[in-house]
Formats: C-alpha cells, structure tokens, sequence
C-alpha cells in the first residue's frame, strides 16, 4: 500500500527537487501540498509549487497557503542570502508558465488537523521549511501532536549551522515553533545538516537532466544549476549543492537510508544560541524517545535512487 504524504514547502530550488522525488515515488501518494515562507514568500511558494506539479501532470494535487511569517513576528520579508541562493523567483530563474490552477480552499492548519484525523498512521508529513504551519496545526488540536507522523528537513546536531554558528536556515527562521514541535510532537524524525551536506549534485547529475530535451529535464536542470553556482560562493569546499529537502522525502520512502540517534529535542529560544538544536536535558533520562536524528546516510544508495526518480519523471514530460 503507497504511504500518503504531505509535504509543507517554501518551494525553492531543494523544495523543487523534494516535490519531483515525491511525484517520482511510485511508494507515494500525494495528498497534498502546504505553502510555508523561508526560501520565498507563500505566495510565491504556492506559485511555484502550482506550476510545478502542473509541469508534470499533477493538477489534482491541492496546495494549501500557510502561515505568512513567524510566530513571533508581524511579517516576513526575504533575506538576500535566500535571494541569492534561490533566484528571485524561487527557483534559480528556471521558467515555469503561470499555474491554470489556483491555490485550494480551507488553509494549510485545517487541512493538516484533518488529513491526521483522517488517515492517521497511514500519512507521513515532511516540512521542508521553517516550523510555523507544523506548530499552529499542534495548537489547534491535540490529537495532532499525537499522532502525526512527521519527517522534518531542518536543523543540525553534529555539525555547524548555515546561517549562524548554532542555527540552520529553517529552524533559524522559527525556533519557537520547532521548539514546540519537539516538545509536543510524539513522532519527529529530523533530516538535518548532518546528512544533508553529505549527499551533493553536481552539473554531471544536472547536464544528464538537461541532454533530456524535455521541458521538465530542462527545468531541473536549470533550477539546480542556479543551486549549484549559488554554493560555489557559500561553500566551495563541498563540490556541489547539498540535497536537503530531497532527502527528507527520501527518508519518508525508505528509512534505511539513514541511521538514526534516538532523542528527546529541544531549540533554544534565547542569547548567543538561539536557534540551536539539541538533546533535551531535562529528558535526556526519559524512557520515552519522541524524536530520531539522522546521523549517518547511505549517500551512494541515495543519489542512485534521486537520479533515477528525478529522470523518469523529467523523461515523461513534453519536448523543451
């Protein structure tokens, strides 16, 4: 039986690449997609995430806009850093038409509180953004924190952030929301920085995409080598662009590809480290582990299954 997921997404450039290996996962069943700030605005998140499921048949799939901005916050505005990395439009310049379809009705909260309700362990759920719409979902019912399954791409436990010395990007963006999330949530599985920088795309990956002659090799190719150039100027000692958000959808497919430190979480929310994830200490002796840390990742096994998903689905598209 295929799992059902949703994925919650600030539809950047990796955000892109999650959605494509999700569509190319026969394992899957796309129930839907929610719309989160960080890499852009929602607005243009939902834009992107609209015209891309479009490019590859999937109209049927709704896109749900989320929360605007922080919790703590009145507004959110783009960093240039964010800019830079991802393109102005979100996804590295790559050309996409304006979506036929329109964002659905009811928001990203209510269609997560009732996909829960309904499906309940048959549904994973993957943010691939800041925390926001994932805590306001376990505010509103209590039942959510515990019973949803959710495989989140953020934070870094074992390495540096990419933001702040303590902090990654999505965490960083809300660390009282994550904070809550690892707090309240009973099923938390955290796809970070740890194995995230380890598994990389390079223009040998992307020029295979691009010899597809089709509109959505094309498009991959163009989006991820905008990814690409971007990390040649943040970090040129890695080679290539770390597959973030992918490999969380890649985790809610096949566990197995991660192994995993089982801990209770929390964020700091304060001082010099705020943002910062780590073990709980007031939990650290609890029997009960309501969180798993992926610490070391098969990268070969998973840049196999990345290619392969991401070309199958490219190859089916129309002629560029």
């Amino acid at each position: 039986m295929r799992r059902k997921i949703i994925l919650d997404l600030d539809t950047g450039i990796d955000d892109a690449l999650a959605l494509a290996y999700a569509l190319g996962s026969p394992e899957l069943e796309i129930i839907g997609v929610t719309g989160t700030y960080g890499n852009v605005a929602v607005d243009t998140g939902v834009r992107n995430a609209l015209a891309i499921l479009e490019l590859f048949g999937r109209t049927d799939v709704p896109v749900h806009a989320g929360l605007p901005c922080a919790r703590e916050c009145d507004s959110f505005e783009v960093l240039e850093i964010s800019e830079f990395i991802h393109g102005a439009n979100g996804i590295g310049g790559a050309q996409l038409p304006e979506p036929t379809t329109a964002a659905a009705e009811g928001d990203a909260v209510e269609f997560l509180v009732e996909s829960v309700r309904k499906y309940g362990d048959e549904l994973v759920i993957v943010p691939t953004g800041p925390s926001t719409t994932i805590a306001a979902a376990i505010e509103a019912d209590s039942s959510f924190a515990e019973n949803a399954r959710i495989i989140m791409m953020g934070g870094a436990l074992t390495v540096p952030g990419n933001v702040r010395p303590w902090a990654e990007a999505n965490v960083h963006q809300d660390p009282e929301a994550t904070d809550l999330l690892f707090r309240r949530a009973r099923d938390v599985t955290m796809v970070g920085l740890d194995v995230t920088l380890q598994t990389l795309l390079t223009t040998r990956e992307t020029a295979v995409w691009r010899s597809l002659g089709t509109r959505g090799g094309t498009f991959l190719a163009d989006a991820a080598d905008h990814y690409i150039r971007a990390y040649e100027t943040t970090s040129p000692h890695l080679g290539g662009c770390g597959l973030h958000d992918p490999l969380a959808v890649a985790v809610a497919v096949d566990p197995g590809l991660v192994e995993f430190l089982h801990l209770n979480l929390k964020v700091d929310t304060h001082g010099e480290t705020r943002g910062r994830t780590i073990a709980d200490e007031t939990r650290l002796n609890d029997p009960v582990k309501t969180a798993r840390v992926a610490a070391l990742v098969d990268v070969e096994r998973f840049l196999a299954e990345f290619m392969g998903r991401l070309t199958a689905l490219a190859e089916k598209t129309p002629a560029a």
